[in-house]
């Protein structure tokens, strides 16, 4: 039981200082709606986006509100796999990634840069400095928990700990997460989940977790904000890619959504 409560403690210190330090303060098919003046013909440069959609450079334009529910596409170097998000479940969480796809923040190569086997993996922050200087302040409101849990293929917004501290990097948890589905030291909500696993649950499993957990006395994260891929790829040679995020039509009303099958859900962490 002792060992079991230090492991509890150890994993919810990793998870806050990771993400205080992947946020600096903050930690984050085309459709109609209020982003018709940002509505983007498809792209194929994959490295870097800005010229192409200049509203990745003002996040004060992506305001729209999303579908109830909708289904989005991730390919990645290991795969492809979709999600369905429920915006009943985190409302500004689903606003947010909604309109990260709509202005085209996702058409470039989005590095998996933290990927802790048998816990989550990470992404959000962009390849392209100027981009990540853009977004470094745009935070949105912390959402009231609605109940639902970190369970293994469910996605979450980073945050500090603080209140109101979630922007750009979100993770996707590999096994039930209980720790983080209460309120945080420092006054931040649980972290809340806006979307879950519908398709490829095998894809997840496949993400390299060879690095594990940054390096904290490299300041990796923070480096990646201003050098852009040039540097992570350069430093983690291996690492895994989000190639695209799309949104698939049309929007689905219910979940349909898998596991990731795996035999043990019991909670991890006693308290």
């Amino acid at each position: 039981m002792y060992r079991k409560q230090q492991w509890s403690i150890s994993l919810l210190l990793t998870l806050i200082v990771g993400f205080t330090f992947s946020q600096s303060g903050c930690l984050t098919n085309r459709r109609g709606n209020k982003l018709d003046i940002l509505k983007l013909t498809p792209k194929t440069l994959k490295k870097t986006s800005t010229a192409l959609n200049p509203a990745l450079l003002k996040p004060e334009l992506a305001t729209a509100t999303a579908p109830a529910t909708f289904d989005a596409k991730f390919e990645t170097t290991k795969g492809d796999f979709t999600i369905t998000v429920h915006r009943d479940w985190a409302p500004h969480a689903a606003d947010r990634f909604y309109n990260m796809i709509q202005v085209g923040y996702f058409e470039s190569d989005i590095a998996i840069f933290r990927a802790i086997d048998g816990f989550m993996f990470q992404f959000g922050i962009h390849g392209d400095p100027a981009v990540n200087s853009a977004w470094r302040n745009s935070t949105i409101p912390d959402d009231p928990s609605v109940g639902k849990k970190n369970i293994p293929g469910t996605l979450s917004f980073a945050q500090t700990g603080n209140p109101n501290s979630r922007s750009v990097q979100m993770f996707c948890n590999l096994r039930l997460n209980d720790s983080l589905d209460i309120p945080q030291p420092g006054g931040g909500s649980p972290f809340v989940p806006f979307a879950e696993i519908k398709t490829g649950s095998s894809v997840l499993k496949k993400i390299n977790t060879e690095y594990g957990e940054n390096p904290k006395n490299e300041n990796v994260q923070g480096k990646f904000k201003k050098q852009g891929n040039d540097y992570i790829l350069e430093r983690f040679k291996n690492i895994d890619l989000i190639k695209s995020v799309t949104i698939l039509e049309p929007p689905q009303s219910a979940s349909t959504a898998l596991s990731l099958d795996e035999p043990d859900r019991t909670p991890t962490v006693v308290r």
